[in-house]
Parts: C-alpha cells; structure tokens; sequence
C-alpha cells in the first residue's frame, strides 16, 4: 500500500517511463464496438421474468403486444 500522505501529490510526470509514446494519429476504430448505429436501452429484469424472456426478441415481443392491448389515453389541457 502507498504511504504518500494526501497532501503531497505524486508527480506522475516522472513516473512516465520515456519509451511510452502516446501518438495517437496511429490510432485504430474500435472493431469490437458496435456499428450498427443502434442506440440500446439496458435493462435488468428479475430473476423470475428473465427466465420467461431468455432473450431481447422475447422482451419486445411481450412488450409490443402489450401496447397493443392497452388502451392509448390522450392527454388534453384544459390551458
């Protein structure tokens, strides 16, 4: 464990070894992140409902036919 007391920062700036250059024109994309364009919503579902809906099809299935079920009710001001 590290003794330095709060009040005296470390200089990270020495700690920096010299043969890490950081030349970020060399860059490569992300080839594991998405590239659908998708945005995602996460949700977690319970234990008892996530076996029922094992996968995301299921989830929006359920929940599309639902909202076809219930009634839309239309909000008016009374302004």
């Amino acid at each position: 464990m590290n003794k330095t007391p709060f009040s005296e920062s470390p200089d990270f700036d020495d700690e920096m070894l010299p043969e890490y250059q950081f030349d970020y024109r060399k860059a490569k994309p992300n080839r594991f992140a998405s590239k659908s364009g998708k945005t995602m919503n996460i949700v977690v579902l319970d234990e008892d409902i996530a076996e029922v809906f094992t996968t995301p099809e299921a989830v929006n299935k359920a929940l599309r036919a639902l909202i076809e079920v219930v009634p839309r009710t239309v909000k008016v001001d009374d302004c």
